[in-house]
């Protein structure tokens, strides 16, 4: 650094003291000025000096070792791969069930549809007249239903010799014997025929019906067949 030297000036009189005293303070503060300028050139040049000489060592220490940092960054990887980082374990994952949705509700079912209404029945066809029963005019097949009906009314077969003389007599032992005067009907002669009605239905046409209540007509009036054949031969009827 360069030296600056000062050199004192000879004292003048009094009288010019005062103005003196004011340029050498004047002087002195341009003096100061220009020190306190030079000494922050020379701080400045200094530093950077300094900057430039350290830039240089840094410059000189990173061409002279290129292959030691390349080194060391081998050796940082060789050291990554063989003990690699170990990942975190996955955390439990929890997963809370959720509940299920209540089912829906079913829907109703429809109401089943009415029963259709049933058909009317038809009306019953009337039922058929009974065809009109036929009389059977058989002597000889009444004649045998008279002889096997006497012993329930007690009698002997002698009395259907007497029988067989007295309906000879008044029909001729025909079912539809007609009395054409009185409207006598039958085997036994009825009158009127509807008495005959008592032994069933069928009076005017079947001869065993009018057989059987001819015996009993007998029995209750005459006592046997002998008794109403000797009371119509003395009055042509019985």
């Amino acid at each position: 650094m360069s030296k600056f030297t000062v050199e004192p000036r000879p004292k003048s009189s009094a009288s010019h003291r005062a103005g003196a005293d004011t340029r050498k303070k004047t002087s002195f503060g341009k003096r100061a000025a220009v020190l306190a300028a030079s000494a922050a050139l020379l701080v400045g040049v200094g530093a950077a000096g300094q900057a430039t000489d350290a830039m240089s060592r840094v410059a000189a220490t990173g061409s002279a070792s290129p292959s030691a940092s390349d080194a060391q960054m081998s050796i940082e990887k060789s050291e990554i791969r063989s003990n690699p980082a170990e990942s975190p374990a996955p955390a439990d994952i929890k997963v809370q069930p959720q509940e299920a949705a209540p089912a829906p509700a079913p829907a109703p079912e429809p109401a089943p549809a009415p029963a259709p209404a049933p058909a009317p029945a038809p009306a019953p066809e009337p039922a058929p007249e009974p065809a009109p029963a036929v009389a059977v005019n058989d002597p000889a097949g009444a004649q045998a239903y008279a002889a096997g009906q006497l012993a329930n009314y007690g009698w002997a077969q002698d009395q259907m010799q007497c029988l067989v003389t007295l309906w000879t007599k008044e029909s001729d032992w025909t079912t539809t014997a007609t009395n054409a005067s009185s409207g006598a009907y039958g085997i036994v002669q009825s009158l009127p025929a509807e008495k005959m009605a008592s032994a069933g239905p069928d009076y005017m046409t079947n001869y065993r019906t009018q057989i059987n209540w001819g015996l009993n007509y007998i029995k209750e009036r005459y006592q046997s067949p002998c008794g109403a054949l000797n009371f119509h031969l003395g009055n042509n009827w019985y």
